[in-house]
């Protein structure tokens, strides 16, 4: 039978990253992706000015209610950017509506990169999306965003093994389910992730692209869902997911060098097939 996910993500209408990113990868993988928008935006807020902004908060829950009333069942939700405290409960809320035992909750706690938080949020939000990681069974947080939500310093790559298993530690004392830390670097020229699965560390890496473009996070964890739920291992996915980003991020930057652009992965959808094993 074919798998289901709910993706819940905004909508930037341009700039290819959230729902738009979502939508077609986890489509190409052969998995029907539904969505609960959160918000839509004329493009993301990385490097635009002017955008246009409706929020879709109010329609979260009546979504997921209509979905629970029709029966509606989903191997696994997958959430991303939530633009406020009151989305992050009503996801909470949303997932104990239409999910079941059997579902996979898969979150991306999207809110600081490079250090910072993204514009916008307060400093008490990482504590807050403690609570919706600590209900998760996979997350993906990059170092910034579990150096905020461990009250961990934020250090740049490249990083030694004790401060990535520290922060995976931190990660630990709330987080239930499994942890995939992105962002990892242990030495110049390569990046990848840390796996932990209960005890149990493994690394995965790929050759670093010396470039950086927006919704690239999306891209992975979008590819990694598919694997999961293609029954490939953690480690597998995160690999498969590394190799696709960085394949996406290499032919981006061959093109042009515009980061607000976002990567071009509608020409590595092939490639994304190969490494799932499906062609």
């Amino acid at each position: 039978m074919q798998k289901r996910v709910a993706a819940i993500h905004d909508i930037s209408c341009f700039g290819k990253c959230s729902l738009t990113v979502a939508l077609p990868i986890i489509s190409a993988a052969g998995i029907e992706c539904a969505g609960i928008p959160t918000a839509v935006l004329s493009t993301h807020t990385g490097g635009f000015s002017g955008y246009t902004f409706r929020d879709l908060t109010d329609d979260i829950m009546p979504v997921a209610s209509h979905w629970k009333k029709e029966g509606l069942t989903f191997d696994a939700v997958y959430t991303g950017y939530l633009g406020s405290v009151e989305q992050i409960d009503l996801v909470c809320k949303a997932v104990d509506t239409f999910g079941t035992d059997n579902t996979l909750l898969i979150v991306d706690p999207v809110m600081a990169d490079h250090g910072r938080l993204y514009a916008g949020f307060p400093e008490s939000f990482p504590k807050e999306m403690v609570r919706l990681c600590a209900k998760a069974d996979i997350i993906t947080p990059n170092i910034t965003e579990a150096a905020f939500m461990t009250d961990m310093p934020y250090m740049e790559a490249p990083h030694s093994k004790e401060y990535i298993e520290s922060l995976l530690t931190g990660l630990r004392k709330f987080a239930n389910g499994k942890i995939v830390l992105t962002g990892v670097c242990f030495k110049a020229g390569e990046i990848g992730a840390a796996c932990m699965e209960g005890e149990n560390v493994e690394y995965i890496f790929t050759p670093h692209v010396d470039a950086a473009y927006h919704g690239t996070g999306d891209i992975f964890t979008s590819t990694l869902t598919c694997g999961v739920l293609m029954g490939k291992t953690l480690p597998e996915s995160a690999l498969i997911a590394a190799k696709f980003t960085a394949g996406c991020i290499k032919i981006t930057k061959e093109q042009y060098p515009e980061m607000k652009y976002g990567v071009n992965f509608e020409s590595q959808i092939p490639n994304l097939l190969k490494l799932l094993e499906i062609i």
